[in-house]
């Protein structure tokens, strides 16, 4: 049985990658940071399997920041595989909080990295690192591969970027088997509330059922190369399956702006998207990545990969997602209505 550690396994990306590398039969190991409150609502459905917790799946406080805590998981777990997804990774809230942006994203990883060594496994795990399509920011080339130079437009792609080179020097530098994903947008009804295709996606339900009046948005004509975060752990997985290293650009190889993707989702629950959407200047970057658009021809030569989903799919996957959400918002809401004051029902 393969072992393999997970940062950020309680993302959406992270809790995607524990249903594959399960289902292939590893056993699974996240670090999570100590809270107050569990953040683990992505993974409930593995951590509450008494098949699966405890036996396949294993969780373990720690964060990117301490880096001695990361050298005595890895001397004490010894996985095969890597797969370093943590990070602080909201590109507008990164220039708010540049300095942690920093510390987690950039840093970060070179402190697992460098635990890596530390604890002898230099040789012998198989490392993951998640680079961002954020790095590209103001493109030199259209679409971007993995050749076009990076020339990032934010603290959060400056930090991806640090972690991109970081983990080609550790490859050649200690013979690492260390390899990059570039990975282009992805999203799914996993995706964090405050990234904007989630943000509109849940919007425009929960205005469908009553719930929400208005939408607030920055910039619409910004343009994305959206894919599916499910079909993207893949390639992370099939990276580390590879002879030797490498870096890969993972993308649709298409873009859309963020005003299609309103359109779409507002058209798919009937409604005009103009009557809802608002423009707010508080979601406007500071310095704006105009348009991605990820060429993966290199991922499906030598891996043999390419996305499934697509544009129109995608929306509509999350669309419908939010919206069985709304209707279950609305149920409780109705419920609790129908309450009396002191908390009894009616008879």
């Amino acid at each position: 049985m393969k072992k393999a550690l997970i940062t950020g396994i309680t993302g959406q990306d992270g809790s995607y990658l524990a249903e594959l590398l399960l289902d292939k039969g590893y056993e699974v190991h996240g670090i999570i940071r100590r809270g107050s409150t569990f953040n683990t609502s992505r993974i409930d459905h593995l951590y509450n399997d008494p098949h699966v917790h405890g036996t396949k799946l294993f969780l373990h406080y720690g964060d990117l920041a301490d880096s001695t805590r990361l050298v005595k998981l890895l001397y004490e777990l010894e996985p095969d595989e890597i797969y370093n997804l943590a990070a602080q990774s909201h590109v507008r809230v990164s220039f708010d909080i540049p300095e942690y942006t920093g510390d987690v994203t950039a840093l970060g990883a070179v402190r697992i990295l460098d635990a890596v060594r530390e604890a002898g496994l230099a040789g012998k795990v198989r490392y993951y690192q998640a680079s961002s399509s954020e790095m590209f920011g103001k493109v030199q080339a259209i679409p971007q591969t993995e050749t076009t130079p990076f020339y990032p437009r934010s603290p959060y792609g400056c930090a991806k970027l640090y972690a991109h080179w970081i983990t080609v020097n550790y490859r050649e530098s200690y013979n690492m088997h260390a390899s990059s994903g570039i990975l282009f947008n992805h999203e799914s009804p996993r995706r964090g509330e405050t990234f904007v295709t989630r943000k509109i996606t849940r919007a425009a339900a929960r205005i469908k059922m009553g719930l929400q009046d208005k939408l607030y948005l920055g910039n619409l004509d910004a343009k994305r190369d959206w894919g599916y975060a499910k079909e993207y752990v893949e390639v992370m997985w099939l990276m580390l399956q590879q002879d030797n290293p490498d870096d890969y650009v993972c993308g649709t190889n298409a873009t859309h702006s963020v005003k299609e993707f309103v359109q779409e989702t507002f058209a798919l629950l009937d409604l005009d998207w103009e009557k809802y959407v608002d423009y707010d200047k508080r979601y406007e970057r500071p310095a704006e990545v105009d348009l991605l658009i990820g060429d993966p021809a290199k991922l499906k030569k030598q891996i043999g990969w390419e996305p499934k989903v697509h544009f129109k799919e995608l929306v509509k996957i999350m669309t419908e997602a939010d919206l069985a959400l709304a209707k279950y918002e609305l149920a409780i809401q109705d419920s609790a209505k129908a309450l009396k004051p002191d908390g009894e029902r009616p008879a």
